[in-house]
């Protein structure tokens, strides 16, 4: 077992999902905390200007965030201030559509134990295959009849995988992240995926330890909500996507250049 907390997000509305996270997590001997998540569409009209910078993700996203990527990011927040107030030195986020593998426990005590140079690590990737700028080992020989029994790596992939699944962060990286988050402006995963503006050392787990749970694509995600709430995208929207996909893969560059040249 894990000496960080292990916190599992769900919203209150969705029990299901949450007792399938708990079946996932109680096969494999992990403790956790289950929290309730930000209802986004709930927050007031009033309150939505403190917590969303409309005009700042008009400059910084494709895309007008909706009211359940706004929940989520503060749902992120939330247990980071949780996290940076623990006596842990980390701690675990696990969004409730995910399905472990039997690799779970032994990748987050090792994480928990690690001492090496990094903020976040990413327990998923949607991302295949990824380029890696770096590997390590970190799980020697992990017990498990899913793949995990060659154990499991440490690496740093050239761009930050998509998602917030799950993920162990340091209790020092959470406090800087909860400082400096409202208001939002882009999805939690997109900030991160921009990760040297926010001076972050994002790396992940090979085999990755969690997958994608049978609930992740259910009606009503964020995905399929954002979606709905486009409509049909004109010349402007277009324009918008293109130049914010343009600025991020310029950004990822130029960053992954100078660590290079370092």
């Amino acid at each position: 077992m894990t000496g960080w907390p292990v916190y599992v997000i769900n919203m209150d509305e969705n029990p299901d999902r949450m007792a399938r996270a708990r079946a996932e997590l109680d096969r494999l001997g992990i403790a956790f905390t289950r929290f309730s998540a930000v209802n986004g569409r709930a927050i007031p009209e009033d309150e939505v200007p403190r917590v969303y910078d409309a005009d700042a993700n008009a400059r910084r996203f494709r895309h007008p965030m909706i009211g359940a990527e706004i929940g989520c990011y503060l749902s992120h927040v939330a247990l980071w201030e949780r996290i940076a107030a623990g006596d842990a030195p980390g701690g675990i986020v696990l969004e409730d559509d995910f399905a472990a593998r039997d690799s779970l426990p032994a990748v987050l005590d090792a994480l928990a134990r690690d001492g090496d140079a990094w903020d976040i690590v990413k327990l998923f990737s949607l991302d295949k295959p990824q380029r890696l700028l770096d590997r390590r080992p970190l799980v020697v020989g992990a017990a498990g009849g899913d793949g995990a029994a060659g154990g499991a790596e440490i690496v740093i992939p050239y761009k930050v995988p998509t998602t917030m699944l799950g993920y162990a962060i340091r209790k020092d990286t959470a406090a800087r992240l909860a400082a400096g988050a409202l208001p939002v402006s882009r999805p939690v995963d997109e900030d991160h995926k921009h990760f040297w503006e926010l001076g972050l050392r994002i790396a992940s787990v090979l085999p990755p330890p969690l997958q994608f749970g049978e609930t992740s694509f259910e009606e009503g995600s964020i995905q399929k909500t954002r979606r709905r709430s486009r409509g049909v995208a004109g010349l402007a929207q277009a324009g918008r996507n293109l130049r914010y996909r343009l600025r991020y893969v310029a950004g990822l560059h130029w960053h992954r250049l100078v660590r290079r040249a370092r």
